[in-house]
């Protein structure tokens, strides 16, 4: 059976999403829609809603994406789409996390992960403990952030999702650092790195490259900070990803505190204040959002865009 006018367009839209060219997918979602309008096929307006959502929600139009995240939700209602509606909890949750607003986050996730737990959906399930560390490391609640971890990674294994393990082990990393436990963290984000060499991901590589780099940094190990920033820009540049400027001046001022660093070590040599250290882990938003510097949401959201209509999970942008 040849597809909808609006199933090829959803297609060519994924492409798009998927390559980070998010003008072109947006159109093709648009005209998607015009489709569906007409066509009443709740199915594919679903589809196609949830497409614009995730792609508002990791352009930064967040209110939008609410409100078509919204719409998904009262149809999926109508219809019983029990699994559906767990999803569409979660991205409503991201959209909370995003801007730091927790309780709401947690509430979303929380209801999503009971309906979810009633399905038995571990691959979503892996996603949302994931989420749920997320809020809780921000939270303060350390203990908490790595139990939620843990579970993720036992779900992540268990359905074989290694990019997902790669990630989980990544999200682990930066809840250690925050307490400067270092010996933890760098094995967490090693094991990440040694994942994403096997499976070849580039961008999962650059998410911990650019964990390490600060952890490097927050140890005072400059140099290696350095190496490791290099590289994440390389990548920032091989993939045009959005955060290659910020990435740029973030390298531009480590190689700036090592030649002070350099220079005061020199006897006769003139001092000057240390310039103040970037944190490792800069916290603006989540998106899969990051400005985590390296393109990263807050919410560690992974390198690459989560799939359109999928769940959005802790993943990172370098």
């Amino acid at each position: 059976m040849a597809p909808s006018p609006s199933g090829r367009l959803n297609r060519i839209g994924n492409a798009y999403f998927g390559r980070g060219r998010y003008a072109e997918a947006f159109s093709c979602y648009q005209k998607a829609l015009e489709y569906d309008r007409k066509a009443a096929d709740a199915a594919e307006l679903i589809a196609t809603l949830g497409n614009l959502g995730n792609i508002c929600a990791v352009s930064g139009q967040r209110e939008q994406a609410d409100t078509y995240y919204r719409e998904v939700l009262s149809l999926q209602k109508r219809l019983g789409d029990e699994g559906g509606i767990g999803a569409t909890l979660v991205n409503l949750g991201n959209l909370r996390a995003d801007v730091g607003e927790w309780d709401r986050a947690r509430a979303y996730y929380l209801e999503a992960r009971d309906i979810l737990d009633r399905l038995h959906d571990d691959a979503a399930l892996a996603i949302l403990h994931s989420d749920l560390g997320l809020v809780a490391r921000e939270t303060g609640a350390f203990d908490d952030a790595l139990r939620e971890y843990e579970r993720s990674l036992q779900l992540m294994r268990r359905i074989g999702n290694q990019p997902g393990v790669a990630d989980v082990y990544r999200m682990m990393a930066r809840t250690y650092a925050t307490r400067q436990m270092w010996d933890e963290a760098v094995s967490c984000v090693q094991t990440s790195l040694e994942i994403a060499q096997r499976l070849g991901d580039d961008l999962r590589l650059a998410g911990a490259m650019y964990v390490l780099a600060g952890v490097r940094e927050q140890q005072g190990r400059i140099d290696d900070a350095i190496n490791l920033f290099e590289r994440v820009v390389q990548y920032d540049r091989q993939y045009q990803l959005p955060k290659l400027q910020e990435n740029m001046q973030r390298l531009a001022a480590l190689h700036e505190l090592q030649s002070r660093d350099m220079a005061s070590a020199h006897p006769g040599g003139v001092e000057t204040p240390p310039l103040p250290t970037a944190p490792a882990h800069p916290e603006p938003a989540k998106t899969g959002s990051v400005p985590d510097a390296a393109g990263f949401s807050s919410r560690d959201t992974a390198s690459v865009p989560d799939l359109p209509g999928s769940l959005k999970g802790d993943t990172e942008q370098a």
